[in-house]
């Protein structure tokens, strides 16, 4: 096994005392430039992504790949590097409780042969942590790592149901996305559906993300009885009844809670 070189700190070239919020924030910026639909960047799409003069993305991007955060090939590509997966790995929501989560959905995936997903709760959004793909099963637009609104999908319902009541009339006293025509929008009709979810204990979200796809879902709390996550099932519109995949869905939950609570 080689041994792991020791990296140095990040260089402060550059740096002025006294003006470390807007340099980080411009360091946010160049990496908030990279996304799932643009991860391989030059200099130049960098710097009018980030909104910041070419010559301070050039000398960000410098350190960045110095540090491993970034990665530039032979031609002057730049690409998210391994040292912020190195970092994403250490956040107790994300990398662990997929470890601790991951042999309950493997098993829930076996029985069904159908998509399974664990989620977490970011804000006013989704983030996926962890997706197992049935075979045969209905395509879905959600990638591990990946974000979407809290109010159309399965673990979304779940978690929006859970979340503090601040939380909850942020995201009901905006504009509701809708993604098809069978999107629920209206805040009014979502209140009724949270309520029923925080009373059944899951949540049915039929053909709001796609025509095709239904998705039940399913608290995951911790030791303190607080939710954390939630999973779910996607399977194709029409081929089972929500009511049926729900306790499938509601064991599995209860399992990695109990998992989460003696840690």
């Amino acid at each position: 096994m080689s041994r792991t070189r020791r990296r140095s700190p990040l260089p402060h070239r550059g740096r002025v005392p006294g003006a470390t919020g807007p340099v980080l924030g411009r360091a946010l910026r160049v990496l908030e430039a990279f996304s799932p639909d643009r991860p391989a960047l030059r200099l130049s799409d960098v710097a009018r992504r980030a909104g910041i003069p070419a010559a301070t993305a050039h000398r960000l991007l410098r350190e960045f790949c110095e540090w491993g955060a970034l990665e530039r090939d032979e031609v002057g590509i730049y690409r998210v590097g391994l040292r912020l997966w190195e970092l994403g790995s250490l956040a107790p929501r994300g990398l662990g409780l997929r470890e601790l989560a991951l042999p309950f959905l493997e098993d829930l995936s076996q029985i069904t042969r159908e998509n399974v997903q664990l989620a977490v709760r970011e804000g006013t959004e989704v983030v996926y942590i962890e997706r197992i793909a049935g075979t045969g099963a209905v395509p879905v637009l959600t990638r591990v790592g990946g974000r979407f609104a809290l109010t159309a999908t399965g673990v979304g319902l779940v978690l929006l149901a859970h979340a503090p009541a601040e939380v909850q009339e942020d995201v009901l006293g905006r504009p509701i996305e809708g993604y098809t025509s069978e999107t629920v929008t209206d805040p009014d009709r979502l209140r009724h559906m949270l309520a029923d979810v925080r009373t059944h204990g899951f949540s049915i979200s039929e053909r709001q993300v796609t025509l095709d796809a239904l998705s039940v879902g399913a608290p995951i709390l911790d030791s303190r009885g607080q939710v954390v996550a939630a999973v779910s099932l996607v399977v194709r519109y029409g081929s089972a009844s929500p009511h049926a995949l729900a306790p499938l869905v509601m064991t599995s939950a209860r399992a990695i809670s109990r998992a989460l609570s003696i840690l």
